[in-house]
Order: C-alpha cells, then structure tokens, then sequence
C-alpha cells in the first residue's frame, strides 16, 4: 500500500487522488505560503529539501499555439530554444499569467501537470532521473508531492528531455 505522511491534516487534491488511484507511493509535505515570494528556492527551504530535487511546472505556448508543461529544476532556468525544439515546433515562450488559472485550473505557485484541466503535453528536465526523490506542486499552494522521479514520470506522462539553460560561468 502507498504511504502518505502529512505534518497537518491536509485535503487530497486531485494530483494526490490520481497518484492513489496509480497505486503510486508518495508524501505530502506542506509549508506555510508567503503570497510575495512563491519561488522554487523558498518552497525547498520550508520543505527542507535541496532546491535541485524541488520541480517547477511552466506552462509554455509553442509557436502553433499549442500549450504545453515543462518541469524543471527549482534553480534552474527554462530553455525556451530546447522546449520548441523536443515539442517539435519553431519557437515557445511562456503562457502569460493570466492564461495559466484558465488552462489549467491552477494558480501560480501551485501549478502541476496531474489534474490539470486539460492534458496538455508535458516535458521534464533530463535531471530528473539523477534522485531518488523529487518534490512538485500538489496542484496547491503550500502542498508538495514527494515521490520517485519514475513514478512522477508514469502519472505525468512526461517526455524526459534536456530543457535547462546552462549555468553562466
């Protein structure tokens, strides 16, 4: 059976119902929401987990028009070049805020690709498979999915790809 440890007593969201429903093994932690700082690096510390095993989830438009998920590392910068290119299109850029709560039923911040409104084509950084454990947005703020990044991979269908701009030096 799968685990699921809270620190409080939290509602399931629909990306944790659709990990039950996968049989897929996963913990929520939840942390307190500073509506002024919801970036990566902050999530990791409340969470108490390194900031590289901490995904993001972008939604991005191709140039077709098409919208898209990449989940990438929380210190780590999307590539738009990369993410056009493994979709198969010209060019992407990313969806304009006000789009993401209409496309996908989430508020930024707590954006994921399980139980997204629609199910747009989904796309992970290649540093993904380096961990044991990745954490991603439960679909809401202050609630973190942790789990294996093979079992982030079957219930989110995502393509594993190259899709971080390299570190400036």
């Amino acid at each position: 059976m799968s685990s699921h440890v809270s620190k409080v007593n939290v509602s399931k969201t629909n990306a944790a119902r659709i990990l039950d429903q996968l049989g897929i093994s996963y913990e929520i932690r939840t942390y307190e929401v500073d509506p002024n700082d919801l970036t990566a690096i902050s999530v990791a510390k409340k969470i108490e987990m390194p900031i590289e095993q901490v995904y993001k989830t972008l939604l991005s438009r191709l140039h077709s028009g098409e919208y898209v998920f990449a989940v990438v590392p929380g210190d780590a910068e999307l590539d738009l070049k990369k993410l056009a290119a493994a979709a198969g299109e010209k060019k992407a850029e990313l969806a304009s805020l006000k789009d993401v709560e209409p496309l996908t039923g989430y508020i930024r911040g707590g954006v994921t690709v399980m139980g997204a409104k629609k199910a747009f084509r989904a796309f992970a950084d290649e540093t993904l498979e380096l961990w044991d454990r990745i954490s991603v947005s439960a679909g809401q703020r202050g609630m973190q999915l942790l789990m294996s990044p093979a079992d982030y991979l079957r219930a989110s269908g995502a393509e594993v790809v190259d899709l971080t701009k390299a570190p400036v030096q």
